[in-house]
Parts: structure tokens; C-alpha cells; sequence
């Protein structure tokens, strides 16, 4: 059967990134196949899987038991895209109605997560009564909890009961010292405990957590937030320690702290991790653990693919005016679901035949790596205008391959017909978050960015439209190598990002 459009483009059975977090296909060879078939299709697990699958987290969850320095929840929220905000709250029933037609009406959607906008286990009744219905009327869709830790040794035989292969927690550090500087608070045995006694509760708790779920055969992903000068010199500590204790997944995310979100970092100006200081911190935990990189910090009621949100789609009155028929659409879900997975097979299939090893394009000893960055609106193709861009992927190429390093969040400076290049001040913002990148690939590319462009070192680059992102890369390497351009790295590109 023909594929669904994802993001405007059909899923390519070639076109799948690769080597960016521990969870792709390569990496995930040794493990057992019942974790295997837990992961394949979780977008926020698996790399792989976030081209072709979607997400969905429903708010039913207000409130929390720790304050965090970078956190502010907001409850009436349509216009922040960052973790804690929803633009609407939801009853247990109306989450379960919004899954359903989420659900029949994007079939790729494989996951639904609990995760805020407090913390999911500190509203047990409201989350464990939402995966108890989803369990009964969606026994397709992976179920998954998203905890600060605190209460989380209370409640593992009730996630083991509702068959949550999935929590992730949020650990930013292991040291009292470090977690003073993190969370001023925690609700503890109905007291408010402060400081490091707050902060070595909730270590000890989380600690203990992540070992009842690995013994329980639960998967767990750690998620950190690098906060500069705090903990990043901490976390490679943090990173040991859980993979040490089971942790299937790290994903070191950076710090969002502009003022606007009015969080308590954001208004005393603590500064957020640069590109090149995120990079260097996840490389030096990769090395203890496997690394997830395509995380896109999403909201406590997003919807859709990674990197978009078409929760706006799916408030409850206009779910209320649907017309669903409900057993047609679950029939489409599993069709679609097998068709997505036929691609996949054949694109493993055909990785596994082709090596990319830049060690087949002649190598000169003097070859450095290259970083390149991409514009796609996903399923592992060059799918996307450099104008209409809001975020590019950026991938490393080198005699050793392509990998994947993390994506960066832009502002789109062409909406579409005459208004190209009348949002040169966003032109300039693309050209900040493309530092350190040699090239940047597209599908097309006007007239205006291009001098901009090669002005700050950058080559643009529409020759690859549609086809693979590795193939592509590999391609652009191999010119770059024979073109002689690999011997010295510019002047002006020695920031690497």
C-alpha cells in the first residue's frame, strides 16, 4: 500500500539517520529482541523511529511535588513550546477521548505520554485512571511516564500493572551539593524540605526508582538538563551512574532560560549551554552511555511528529465536532503500521548491504571532519526550503562516517510566495545557528541567503533534493575531498559546533 504523507513527504525506505543516539539500529544490535520490540517504533526512544512515528503527551497532571530553578508551569498556554505548558487541562475521560481521536487521525501516532505539566506521580489517581482506560480502548499505543523520581519507588507495581514498558526521569545530578543549586524545594511526607536535605531525598529516591524499574524489565530513559556553570561538570558523574544501575538512555538536554518564560534561571540570567558545550558534554557522555540527540523538548501536551505540535488541531471542542468511525480508522492504523515497518525493513536491509565508510572515497591522511547541516521536514530526506526552515539537523562527516550531533531551533525567514527575503533579521538568526557548519543542504534555496551564506563561511547546497541525508552528505564529503578542500579547516570556521 502507499505510505501516508509524514510531514508532506512519504516515509523513503533509504532515508533513515543513523549513529545519533543509542537506540539506532546499529547500536541497537546487541540487545535482547524483546527490548528491541519495545523501541523500534517509540519516536522519543529510537532515532530511527522519530522520522516515521508521532507522539502525543495529554495534560492530566497539574500538580508537583519539587520546584526546579528552570521550571514554570503555565496551564492557558498556546504560544511556548518548552516542557511545563498546556493550553489545556484534562479530566482523565476527556485525555482519553482526545487519544482516541488523535489516534484515528494521525495513524503513525504510537506512543502517549504522561508527563506534566506538574509531575505524573504526584497525580496518581488522574494518570493511573488515564492508562487504565487507554490500556482497555487503545491496547495498540505504547504507554509512557515522564517523573521527577520523588514518589516513583511508590509506585512501580502500579506501572508495572498497566504495562508501562516506558518511564523516563529526569536526574541532574547525584551529588546534595549539586541539587541545592537545582531545586530550592521539595514536598516530602506532607512537609516542604529545602536545600540539600531536599535535594539528597530526591536523589536517594530516584536512585532507588531507577533500580525497581530495571528490575521490573521496565525501560528507563534519563533525561539531565545542562545547566552551565551548575552541573555540566557533573553530568559525564550522572551519566556513569545510571547506565551503571540500567539506564537504557541519556539525553542530556540543554537549559531553556530566556527571561520570558519567567522561570527563576530565566529572570536572575543564568545563561543556557551553547551548541559547541552541549556537543563536547554529550561526545564525553557517550562514551559511558548511549546518547539520545534528536530530543526536541517538547510541551506537556504535544502532538504529532518530533519537532512539530498539532495539538492546536485537537482542543476538546473540536474533538467534540468530529465524525469519527472509530473501527475503520483502528483497521487503518494497523495497515499503515505494517506498511511503515515493511520500509524500515527494506531500508535496514539496504543499510546493512552499503557501507558508508568515507574509507571508500579515497581518504587523504590530512581529512578533518565536517559538520553540515540539514533542512528536513523529517522522514530521513532533503524535503525542505531553507526559507521555510524552523529548525536544521546538523551531522558530522569524517573518515569514520556520518553521524548525527543534534538539531538547532530557527526562525522561518520566507512564509512562502513574495515574502522571501523580507525577513533578513531571521536570515541573520540562521546564519548564528548554523555556526561552526561548513554546508548547508536544502531542496531549495532562493537568491537573497545565498551571498549572506558563502559571506559567513557557509556553502549552501539545493543539488540534493529528495534524496537521502547520509547519501547526500557522503556525496557533499566526497566533492569537499576532491576538490582538495578537506586538507585545512577556514579561517573562520575554526568554531566547531
Amino acid at each position: 500500500m502507499e505510505l501516508p504523507v509524514l510531514n508532506n513527504v512519504a516515509p523513503d525506505a533509504s532515508g533513515c539517520q543513523s549513529g545519533s543516539c543509542g537506540s539506532t539500529d546499529d547500536q541497537m544490535g546487541h540487545l535482547p529482541e524483546h527490548i528491541r520490540e519495545k523501541v523500534f517504533n517509540h519516536p522519543c526512544y529510537s532515532e530511527e523511529a522519530h522520522h516515521y512515528f508521532a507522539r502525543m503527551h495529554v495534560a492530566v497532571a497539574p500538580a508537583c511535588n519539587i520546584q526546579c530553578h528552570y521550571c514554570n508551569r503555565k496551564y492557558d498556554c498556546a504560544n511556548e513550546s518548552r516542557p511545563g505548558v498546556v493550553s489545556e487541562l484534562h479530566h482523565p475521560v476527556q485525555a482519553v477521548k482526545k487519544v482516541l481521536a488523535v489516534a484515528a487521525t494521525i495513524p503513525q501516532m504510537t506512543v502517549l505520554g504522561i508527563a506534566g505539566p506538574g509531575d505524573p506521580l504526584a497525580n496518581p489517581e488522574r494518570t493511573f485512571e488515564t492508562f487504565r482506560m487507554l490500556a482497555e480502548q487503545a491496547p495498540d499505543i505504547k504507554l509512557c511516564v515522564s517523573t521527577n523520581g520523588l514518589s516513583l519507588p511508590d509506585h512501580i507495581d502500579e506501572l508495572a500493572k498497566h504495562n508501562i514498558d516506558h518511564v523516563t526521569i529526569t536526574i541532574n545530578c547525584v551529588d546534595p551539593d549539586v541539587g541545592a543549586l537545582i531545586y530550592p524545594w521539595i514536598f516530602w511526607k506532607n512537609k516542604r524540605i529545602k536545600g540539600r536535605e531536599a535535594a539528597a531525598i530526591l536523589i536517594e529516591q530516584q536512585q532507588k526508582g531507577l533500580e525497581m524499574l530495571v528490575a521490573r524489565g521496565i525501560l528507563v530513559k534519563v533525561n539531565s538538563v545542562l545547566i552551565p556553570g551548575v552541573n555540566d561538570r557533573h553530568l559525564a558523574e550522572v551519566s556513569r551512574i545510571v547506565k551503571a544501575k540500567g539506564a537504557f538512555l541519556h539525553n542530556v538536554m540543554p537549559l531553556i532560560s530566556e527571561a520570558e518564560h519567567g522561570t527563576f534561571y530565566g529572570m536572575t540570567g543564568q545563561r543556557g549551554p551553547t551548541a559547541e558545550e552541549l556537543q563536547a558534554l554529550q561526545d564525553e557522555c557517550s562514551g559511558d552511555m548511549n546518547m539520545m540527540r534528536h530530543c526536541r523538548q517538547c510541551r506537556a501536551d504535544a502532538v504529532g511528529m518530533l519537532g512539530e505540535d498539532r495539538g492546536d488541531e485537537f482542543t476538546m471542542e473540536k474533538i467534540e465536532a468530529m465524525d469519527i468511525n472509530y473501527p475503520e480508522a483502528m483497521k487503518m492504523r494497523a495497515e499503515i503500521h505494517a506498511a511503515i515497518n515493511e520500509e524500515l525493513d527494506a531500508k535496514r536491509a539496504a543499510k546493512h548491504a552499503k557501507v558508508h565508510s568515507i574509507e571508500e572515497i579515497r581518504p587523504k591522511p590530512a581529512t578533518r571532519p565536517v559538520l553540515m547541516a540539514v533542512a528536513t521536514r523529517g522522514s530521513g530526506v532533503i524535503n525542505e526550503h531553507f526559507g521555510h526552515a524552523r529548525e536544521f539537523l546538523i551531522y558530522e562527516a569524517s573518515a569514520s562516517g556520518v553521524r548525527f550531533i543534534g538539531h538547532r531551533k530557527t526562525v522561518a525567514y520566507c512564509e512562502g510566495g513574495d515574502t522571501c527575503g523580507d525577513g533578513m533579521s531571521a536570515l541573520d538568526k540562521s546564519i548564528e545557528v548554523l555556526s561552526g557548519c561548513e554546508v548547508v543542504l536544502c531542496s531549495k534555496i532562493g537568491f537573497e541567503p545565498w551571498g549572506p551564506l558563502e559571506k559567513a563561511g557557509i556553502t549552501p547546497n539545493g543539488e540534493h533534493a529528495m534524496e537521502p541525508i547520509e547519501d547526500a552528505i557522503l556525496a557533499v564529503y566526497e566533492e569537499m575531498l576532491s576538490n582538495g578542500k578537506l586538507d585545512a579547516r577556514p579561517a573562520e570556521q575554526q568554531k566547531v559546533a
